[in-house]
């Protein structure tokens, strides 16, 4: 048995923390845990005549359980919030005094899980906050609008404090497709191997750490699993972003105590002021009335949309053109697809989230949108990529003669993603330099047509009818109005580049073909 645990602590010394988890996970709280666990003499440390060492049985409990964790499955490192202390300023506001804001700070903490209590330091993030930063808390009470209720769907299910949706606002200000430096993706930055313990897969169309619904089940599932390690939602929200080993350091170095601001001293200094950032956050939408933050007007609220199941590839521009669904609101509602395309996978489920007053009129018209993806998929110069899933990072070795930009098109991928990656702050490269890359693996067709021939398209000449465009029209129910009109050939004849310059008003020719 010793040498079980003597082998498993090495293995836990050797790997960095962070996010992780799978489904089939049974959680253990400190209390159901502890008998398996009280002979704490036995699990790391043999004590000899000359030596002693102090050892705390609630930190010896979570190394225990974390350790438990660390055999199941892989970690990964996570992203590191950071609020630099020159950003923080030492200053007074007169709508916030701090008697008031002592106030304020203890009825949060009275009806809330956390432990906020009030500090300078935390008072001084906040009025930070307030002075700098209020205008961008009106645009974030806007996204939080559409956001929270999807949020506090999963925190219900899964039995997370309902504050934790403002932990999505420290993470990505509720930006879905937000991506670190160190590639953590989505509105709870999500790392690629975290994602995958929780069945986030990510492929060259999809992401779905940047689906709303999915990383939000996700993150719900992982908290839930820190919680049960620290029994403490500070301690887990501190783990959330530097590791539960991190957290557990901590602990230890500060004696055994598990009181989050007694131990914040020990953590990482991103994580020293990851959690004040989460308070000051949940403060500030919690008296936004108070400070007159106001919410921008939304357009569309989360229970004005839906979703269905499509049965073949379609594009945004398609869905747009077919629908009259800005391309814009598609890219809002459905921010895992990566490349703007839904794809159509035997044996995989993938939907398309649509306002709900457009639901009707695609399920009406679905044979009618699917034949005219059909006819426009022909007509492309070049087939759209074949679907393959990304197992893993590639770590490319730069050559004599590369550059950013060949090999971005080896991979499939831009030359900013390739500098994102890397942390990369100008194109330059070295002979021998190593570079991280998530490759797309694109098996695309290229053209076998020649370069710099221009092909002149057949315009037809003579009488024709003029169409005035009115609001809702789309190219492809102003094609269905004639005889032997496609979308194609509107385009074509009125030499029309993109469908969002399909405008009310816009004239357009119609020839007899």
């Amino acid at each position: 048995m010793k040498l079980v645990f003597k082998i498993t602590f090495l293995l836990f010394c050797s790997i960095s923390f962070a996010q992780s988890k799978s489904d089939t996970i049974k959680l253990k709280t400190i209390e159901d845990t502890k008998e398996l666990f009280s002979n704490s003499d036995t699990l790391f440390f043999q004590k000899s005549d000359s030596l002693s060492f102090k050892e705390y049985k609630e930190a010896t409990l979570i190394d225990s359980l974390w350790l438990n964790e660390l055999i199941k499955s892989p970690l990964y490192d996570t992203i590191q919030y950071v609020l630099r202390d020159d950003e923080i300023l030492v200053t007074d506001l007169e709508e916030l005094p701090t008697e008031l804001l002592k106030e304020r700070l203890q009825i949060l903490n009275s009806k809330t899980p956390f432990h906020i209590d009030y500090n300078p330091q935390l008072e001084q993030i906040i009025k930070t906050y307030l002075k700098r930063r209020k205008s961008a808390f009106s645009n974030l009470l806007e996204k939080a609008r559409f956001y929270f209720p999807l949020f506090e769907e999963q925190l219900d299910k899964y039995d997370v404090p309902m504050e934790i949706k403002y932990l999505a606002i420290v993470e990505s200000a509720l930006k879905p497709r937000a991506r670190s430096r160190v590639g953590a993706t989505g509105l709870w930055q999500f790392m690629y191997q975290t994602g995958k313990q929780f069945d986030l897969n990510v492929s060259s169309y999809v992401d779905e750490r940047s689906d709303p619904y999915r990383a939000t089940e996700a993150a719900c599932k992982y908290l839930a699993s820190l919680y049960g390690i620290f029994g403490d939602w500070d301690l887990a929200l501190a783990a959330y972003n530097s590791g539960p080993g991190n957290v557990s350091k901590a602990i230890r170095r500060s004696g055994g105590s598990t009181n989050y601001w007694n131990i914040r001293h020990n953590l990482p200094r991103e994580t020293a002021g990851y959690v004040p950032a989460f308070y000051a956050t949940l403060y500030i939408f919690e008296y936004a009335n108070e400070h007159n933050i106001k919410a921008k007007e939304n357009t569309l609220a989360y229970f004005e949309t839906d979703t269905v199941q499509v049965k073949r590839q379609l594009t945004f521009e398609q869905i747009y053109e077919t629908l009259n669904v800005d391309i814009e609101v598609l890219q809002f509602l459905n921010p895992q697809y990566k490349l703007d395309i839904v794809p159509y996978i035997k044996g995989k489920n993938y939907t398309l989230t649509l306002p709900i007053k457009d639901i009707g009129k695609f399920l009406s018209n679905e044979k009618e949108i699917y034949a005219f993806a059909d006819v426009e998929d022909t007509k492309r110069e070049k087939p759209l990529p074949e679907y393959i899933e990304e197992n893993a990072r590639t770590v490319y070795r730069v050559k004599s003669g590369d550059y950013l930009g060949r090999i971005a098109n080896k991979f499939g991928v831009s030359v900013s993603n390739i500098m994102r990656w890397n942390n990369m702050r100008s194109n330059r490269l070295k002979i021998g330099q190593r570079l991280t890359i998530y490759p797309r693996k694109f098996n695309a067709v290229t053209s076998s047509k020649p370069k710099n021939i221009t092909v002149k398209k057949d315009v037809p000449t003579g009488p024709h009818e003029t169409y005035v465009v009115k609001s809702g029209d789309s190219l492809w129910l102003i094609a269905q109005k004639y005889t032997n009109v496609s979308v194609q050939n509107i385009k074509d004849w009125n030499n029309i580049w993109s469908v969002k310059s399909l405008k009310p008003g816009t004239k357009l020719k119609i020839f007899k073909i």
